[in-house]
């Protein structure tokens, strides 16, 4: 005899998702044959619902995920309210069947009625995931134990330093790294290069390895921040490197360049205004005006907004502190 399949169904805004939302989640996954995972959109944070839909999907691939648009804002316990929010479940499931409906909250009850499914109610009094979404929008730099990685590194606002070489991006990102309690990502390039360069050259294939390396790097810093990540160059500026030294550069630079322009919330153009800074693995100050005078215009050809830093040290510094304290992540920033 054919046994019915049973199909759950959680739902929320996961602003962020959090441990709790996954024990919820996971616990669903455990008991039902599918699970039907509803996301709204909110006024409650700025991350888009296509970020926070990106999170369920990339860590529960065999769930089901409904765009909840136009669905009712908040919580409430009228029997109004509850009606609202019952005919809209009904609507997005679209004659859907649900077995048994899950959640942590109140509202497990009248839903579950609704539907004609069975209340599971996960941790409601908080005592195995002791953590809220308010909790983590206050600080996911504190609660982060309470993250998975996937959702952490969407939090944290990345700031990126671009220039020609010594136009001091390595010294404003420690610097910042260091008033803002954080982590800064350094440039992978140059490390390399005074390791492995022969007569001040390097092979064409290193710069692959030069931007591959330089991403993990950041991948692994970026789980150390604290609201911020300040990135000193990236691949756009490999990829340049890559055609000074050998007039071109591989397909897979080409694209990670482009791909990568895409990572990052704000673009610093650190300028050459500062002392050329002569050290032995450099080209000469002629060499840094023609340099910066790329990226500057790599940066425009390539439609990315930049801000331009220049004067002293605490001059720039103050500068990204007033965007800073201006700046909201996934917000519309540029064009406020």
């Amino acid at each position: 005899m054919h046994q019915n399949k049973t199909t759950g169904l959680t739902l929320g805004k996961f602003a962020p998702l959090h441990k709790g939302h996954q024990l919820v989640i996971e616990t669903a996954l455990r008991e039902v044959d599918h699970l039907i995972i509803m996301i709204y959109d909110t006024d409650v944070t700025t991350i888009p619902l296509q970020v926070r839909v990106k999170w369920i999907k990339c860590l529960y691939p065999n769930s089901t995920v409904i765009e909840c648009w136009d669905g009712p804002e908040g919580y409430g316990s009228e029997r109004s309210f509850e009606i609202l929010q019952e005919e809209y479940i009904l609507k997005m499931l679209n004659g859907r069947k649900i077995s048994h409906f899950y959640s942590s909250e109140f509202y497990g009850e009248h839903v579950s009625e609704a539907l004609g499914a069975i209340d599971r109610r996960i941790d409601e009094a908080r005592i195995q995931i002791p953590i809220s979404a308010t909790q983590i929008r206050q600080n996911s730099h504190k609660n982060k134990e309470f993250i998975s990685p996937i959702v952490y590194k969407d939090l944290i606002t990345k700031v990126v330093f671009v220039g020609a070489m010594s136009t001091g991006k390595t010294t404003i990102a420690e610097a910042l790294a260091e008033k803002y309690n954080t982590s800064f990502s350094p440039e992978y390039g140059r490390e390399y290069w005074e390791a492995h360069q022969l007569n001040r050259r390097i092979p064409f294939e290193a710069f692959d390895e030069i931007a591959k390396k330089h991403i993990e790097l950041e991948e692994l810093n970026i789980l150390e921040a604290n609201n911020y990540l300040f990135v000193d160059t990236n691949a756009l500026t490999t990829r340049m490197y890559s055609i000074d030294y050998h007039s071109k550069c591989s397909d897979f630079l080409e694209n990670l360049a482009l791909k990568n322009q895409k990572g990052y919330d704000l673009f610093f153009l650190c300028e050459d205004d500062i002392p050329y800074d002569d050290t032995w693995d450099r080209s000469g100050p002629q060499k840094r005006e023609v340099f910066q005078k790329k990226v500057r215009a790599d940066l425009l050809e390539r439609k990315i907004p930049f801000i331009p830093l220049k004067g002293s040290l605490e001059q720039r510094i103050k500068k990204v502190d007033e965007v800073l304290t201006r700046f909201v992540k996934y917000n519309n920033f540029f064009g406020q």
